[in-house]
């Protein structure tokens, strides 16, 4: 693991098209575009940046650390744990339940996370000359967050760029997939078994799955429904 290392005069610093850093946190979506982005731009061009916030459990993060020792991918850890001093959240409190609602989002929302992480990220990536911003976020599958859609994403992209005079480009490839489709990805990119032994989704911190939160339902749901379409078209042939 790294910290933070910008060059003395972050504007002079060499930009790379060819450079990704991608927002990870050790879940299923992030370490499926992580994946990707060492197919595209190959291991020695990308890094990865986590946050710390004051998540519930540390499972997920020690997942991020392993994945990408085993990727041997630089990693730059950030202490955002002030959003304790102004929001509240069952993703950030440990004692609270976790609850579905019919007309809003779920209370695991965390209120401008994806914002922060993104601004921050952007910070430390014009520093090191990175144009290329890559988040795990999805529209299909955000379970009513409004800091996963298109229209956020592309509002942030825009406010970077105007806000750094950097030319950022923020690629959010799981936008518009649903579960089933995103473990189809790591499928063709060949790693679906280690995103599934490897990665960390539950809410509840629970090695492996408690089988019962939104996000190990939504995660198990998936993967069911690809494995039964994948058996299925081997099946016809």
């Amino acid at each position: 693991m790294h910290s933070a290392t910008p060059p003395s005069n972050p504007a002079n610093a060499q930009s790379n098209t060819a450079r990704a850093l991608v927002i990870f946190s050790g879940g299923q979506d992030s370490t499926t575009c992580l994946i990707q982005a060492i197919n595209d731009y190959g291991a020695a061009q990308v890094e990865a940046i986590t946050f710390t916030y004051g998540q519930r459990h540390a499972i997920e993060l020690e997942c991020a650390s392993k994945i990408l020792q085993h990727f041997n991918i630089k990693q730059t850890l950030l202490d955002l744990s002030l959003l304790q001093q102004v929001t509240t959240n069952a993703l950030m409190d440990s004692s609270a339940p976790i609850e579905d609602y019919d007309d809003a989002p779920p209370n695991t929302l965390v209120e401008g996370r994806n914002a922060l992480f993104l601004l921050y990220a952007a910070i430390y990536a014009k520093s090191q000359g990175i144009q290329q911003l890559i988040i795990g976020v999805s529209e299909a599958d955000s379970s009513g967050y409004p800091d996963c859609r298109q229209a956020f994403i592309q509002s942030m992209e825009n406010t970077l760029q105007l806000a750094m005079d950097f030319p950022f480009k923020i690629h959010a490839p799981l936008m518009q997939l649903t579960k089933a489709q995103t473990w189809a990805l790591a499928d063709q990119l060949q790693h679906l078994e280690f995103v599934r032994d490897y990665s960390h989704t539950c809410y509840e911190g629970v090695k492996g799955g408690c089988h019962q939160c939104p996000s190990c339902l939504l995660r198990e749901k998936g993967l069911a429904e690809y494995l039964a379409q994948r058996c299925a078209s081997t099946a016809k042939e």
